[in-house]
């Protein structure tokens, strides 16, 4: 599914985002709802995690991963870690069944602060850094023009 979003001043690309991704033969797994600005080379996000199943969730996490390589030196939310270059990986914390988690905002720095585009792809691991069963993975576009792009 390809769903075209336009800003202000741009456009961004989102696969997979707004509904849920359903395997057949299996239930629902994490997606995330939220929106994503850039501006000066500093990408805020700011999700919701979903849990569209009938079972609770007592914990996941979300991953983070951006097309360029993010600065050394970041201040993180205390739910949330570096893991590499490009990616952090941030807790989910507890989600009720067929519910909403709380709300991730983490705002990260580029190590290139001139570049005008960058994508942010969105996706869940489970415990022990296994991928989710139903993976619902988003990928997003954003320009540096300051404006939201929701997923």
């Amino acid at each position: 599914m390809r769903k075209w979003i336009a800003g202000a001043l741009g456009a961004a690309v989102v696969v997979g985002g707004g509904l849920p991704a359903v395997a057949l033969g299996a239930e629902p797994g994490l997606t995330y709802h939220g929106y994503v600005t850039m501006g000066r080379g500093e990408v805020n996000v700011r999700l919701t995690p979903w849990n569209h199943s009938p079972s609770g969730v007592k914990g996941a996490t979300v991953r983070l991963r951006w097309s360029k390589r993010l600065s050394d030196q970041q201040v993180l939310p205390g739910a949330c870690a570096r893991f590499d270059a490009s990616t952090v990986l941030c807790r989910t914390g507890a989600i009720v069944p067929m519910g909403r988690g709380r709300e991730i905002h983490l705002r990260v720095r580029l190590a290139d602060t001139s570049t005008d585009e960058v994508r942010v792809e969105i996706d869940s691991l489970g415990g022990g850094g296994a991928a989710d069963r139903n993976p619902a993975t988003q990928q997003v576009l954003v320009l540096g023009t300051g404006d939201r792009y929701a997923f």
